[in-house]
């Protein structure tokens, strides 16, 4: 079975977003914790969330996926910055609870300019002192396209942070087709290598959920503009290739694809059509 959704507004409500999601035929979905621009989060409707709940474990729905908002740079130049990074994750995480046993992810952050390893450090630093041993959401790095001073544009770089956390059973990675084939890992032409690599430096096991994202961009360019399933650089072949992949099916797969919501439903009628489980 193909484990497969697209990003949803909470604009609507949680039990609304599990509704949007059966409507286009998808069994989990994406959402953001709060403002991906800001930092405001709505109060939680605990009565909202029962009731998607309810229809979450109803339709036998997999692993849901919370997103960070994109202002948490938790290994900025910056004290103030930083600051605010550590207290919109432990809000975030406090508010997953809500949620029990799903995933929250994050881009590790920009080190601007401090370097790479000061960076790594950060983001270490803020997840020890964050993490609890009696939470239940999975904290998830995700792979980036090494633009600018994005920390996380390769394997090594996710493994350093990795290795530094206490709790290590509270986190893992999120990869992303779209930035790791324009940060020049070739998932189009060498996709077991690819994973033969990421076991090796970090271990499959680490894996937990897939953004599943078309390129604008071409192989190595360390961009990030995601583009509609079958419509970009990496192709219908490779994605069809990916979803299917023994070491991969099992995953949770979200869109992050310029669709709306009708679009995201032809895409994931798509993909079921090429998905060879």
């Amino acid at each position: 079975m193909l484990n497969i959704g697209c990003h949803l507004s909470t604009s609507k409500g949680f039990e609304n977003m599990g509704k949007e999601a059966l409507s286009i035929g998808a069994n989990t979905f994406q959402f953001f914790t709060r403002n991906p621009r800001g930092g405001m989060a709505k109060k939680i409707d605990e009565k909202d969330v029962a009731a998607l709940l309810e229809l979450t474990k109803a339709n036998n729905f997999a692993t849901l996926l919370a997103h960070a908002s994109y202002t948490l740079n938790g290994c900025s130049a910056d004290d103030s910055t930083r600051k605010f990074a550590i207290e919109m994750m432990t809000d975030d995480l406090a508010r997953m609870e809500y949620l029990p046993n799903n995933f929250y992810n994050f881009h590790p952050g920009s080190h601007v300019k401090q370097g790479v390893d000061i960076g790594i450090d950060y983001i270490a630093e803020m997840l020890n002192g964050i993490l609890k041993p009696e939470q239940t959401t999975i904290v998830l790095l995700e792979t980036m396209s090494g633009k600018g001073s994005e920390v996380g544009q390769n394997f090594e770089e996710l493994k350093a942070i990795l290795d530094r956390i206490i709790l290590s059973d509270k986190m893992g990675v999120c990869l992303d087709t779209c930035h790791v084939y324009d940060s020049g890992y070739d998932i189009v032409n060498d996709l077991d290598g690819v994973l033969a690599k990421f076991d090796d430096i970090i271990g499959l096991d680490k894996l937990y959920a897939i953004h599943l994202n078309d390129s604008k961009y071409p192989f190595n360019s360390h961009k990030d503009r995601h583009e509609t399933i079958g419509q970009g650089f990496i192709g219908l072949k490779a994605i069809a290739d990916i979803i299917s992949h023994p070491k991969l099916s099992h995953l949770p797969f979200f869109l992050e694809t310029p669709n709306e919501l009708s679009g995201h439903a032809e895409e994931i009628r798509l993909l079921k059509s090429v998905y060879r489980g």
